[in-house]
């Protein structure tokens, strides 16, 4: 009888286009999956998705002959650990970027070696390995557009997906895992189920994610470029980035697909994808990025910490409707428009001088598409110290923002229902709309809706004196 051998799922929660599952065709296999705890456990949202595409895998893996074994602890004692129970002498699984999980690798490859076994990683996260794609020089890249005009050099041969397998072997032995629901993954009473609405929008696993993708390609794919910053379209946007963040689809899979079905958007969309990768490379050379400003002269910077303001972002109430109703879309769906992600992350770090690092943690915790590689890279370009930040002197206007890319406030009216009676001309500057206004729309601010935290000048004002401490920000 052949060796029997770990496959250990991370996220890349599926069986089609997956290495490590192509690897270990007709060997009999002991799929798991192990929750960490920790800094380092996925925050509420994705945790929500998690539980919910575990039980979908987990189903995909027992109509094919090898069941899904739950596990919760640490992975470096009992990948190891189950590795020797079984007599698996590999153990296969997907590379990952962040630097706990590489850390985590390279002590769990010790242990195996130790006992004479292997860990066996392979790409099913990316389209390339980050660490591979180079300058001319052989360094890092460290500015997108260079980075992107080499990856899609290097993707003109990419292979196709591979298929899922028909059925899997199950190797013999294995214990007895936990039930799903033990993971402790949804919210818990007495809490709130904050989570109620998520099932509305999305449908996590291998299954869901084909749909999604299927879908976006006939009605989302061709009108991409024009529609990608309209956050009230209806598929201007994929929606896919969760299923890429656990691995429900590959982006190889996505890219094939995408380059198959053409259309006028397909270069911007795949752009999009290239973007994630450029964040994973620069996590990968730059594994600091999550807490640390990469430019070192932000090190400095003079943030005005503030838990109140914080606060009344986080819970949409800052008096700027486009960043309102962005904030509770991303609380009540998990999700967040991404030419939105940019205005309230501005707003955020500009208007209200809060630390980029508190955003990101929010958006960690409340977002399901919680990628730390994305997440990150994208924080500190809007807060001008990433390695290709934007420019200081850039603050968003909230107001102009909201009115250039949801005109008719649709995306407002729906996520700030107390302001939809408002008119088109005041419904993104409501502060500025007279009384007789107000009243006949049955608004009073700061009783309906609040005033505005601080005057759109004043921060900016503020924020360009902030930025004129940091040496080095002229030539942003």
């Amino acid at each position: 009888m052949p060796i029997p051998a770990l496959l250990w799922f991370r996220q890349d929660l599926r069986l089609a286009d997956h290495a490590a599952v192509a690897a270990l065709e007709g060997r009999p296999v002991l799929p798991v999956h192990v929750l960490e705890d920790g800094p380092d456990a996925p925050g509420g949202a994705a945790a929500w998705w998690l539980h919910h595409s575990l039980s979908a895998l987990g189903r995909a893996l027992a109509e094919r002959g090898a069941p899904l074994l739950l596990l919760r602890g640490d992975p470096r004692r009992l990948i190891p650990e189950l590795a020797e129970r079984i007599g698996a002498a590999e153990v296969h699984a997907g590379r990952q970027t962040e630097p706990a999980a590489r850390r985590r690798d390279a002590e769990t490859h010790a242990a195996l070696e130790a006992a004479g076994r292997r860990l066996v990683l392979h790409r099913t996260a990316l389209l390339h390995e980050p660490h591979l794609v180079r300058t001319g020089a052989g360094k890092p890249f460290s500015v997108y557009t260079p980075f992107s005009r080499a990856v899609f050099t290097l993707l003109e041969g990419l292979p196709p997906p591979l298929p899922a397998p028909d059925r899997l072997q199950a190797a013999p032995g294995a214990p007895e895992g936990l039930p799903l629901e033990a993971l402790g993954l949804l919210p818990k009473p007495p809490e709130p189920d904050w989570a109620a609405e998520f099932h509305a929008h999305w449908t996590p696993g291998e299954n869901g994610a084909a749909a999604r993708l299927a879908t976006f390609l006939e009605h989302g794919l061709d009108g991409y470029a024009a529609r990608r910053n309209e956050p009230a379209a209806a598929w201007g946007t994929s929606g896919l980035s969760p299923h890429l963040h656990l691995g429900e689809i590959s982006p190889r899979q996505v890219w094939h697909a995408a380059r198959a079905k053409g259309g006028r958007g397909r270069e911007s969309f795949l752009k999009e994808l290239v973007w994630r990768e450029f964040s994973h490379h620069l996590l990968w050379h730059r594994p600091e990025m999550p807490d640390t400003p990469l430019r070192p002269e932000f090190a400095a910077f003079p943030w005005q910490r503030d838990a109140a303001l914080l606060r009344a972002w986080q819970r949409g109430r800052t008096g700027y409707p486009i960043v309102d109703a962005g904030m509770r879309q991303l609380w009540r769906t998990g999700w967040m428009h991404n030419r939105v992600r940019m205005i309230a992350a501005s707003f955020l770090v500009k208007h209200l001088l809060q630390p980029w690092q508190d955003g990101a943690a929010w958006f960690r915790d409340t977002l399901v598409d919680a990628d730390l590689a994305a997440n990150s890279a994208s924080w500190q370009w809007v807060a001008g110290c990433g390695a290709d930040a934007a420019p200081y002197f850039r603050v968003f206007n909230p107001v102009l923002q909201g009115e250039t890319f949801d005109p008719a406030g649709t995306y407002v009216r729906r996520w700030c229902p107390e302001l939809a009676r408002l008119p088109d001309r005041f419904i993104h500057r409501p502060h500025e709309a007279p009384d007789t206004v107000l009243h006949g729309a049955g608004v009073k601010l700061g009783r309906d809706y609040p005033a505005p935290l601080i005057g759109l000048a004043e921060g900016r004002a503020r924020a360009l004196a902030a930025f004129a401490t940091v040496k080095g920000t002229e030539a942003a």
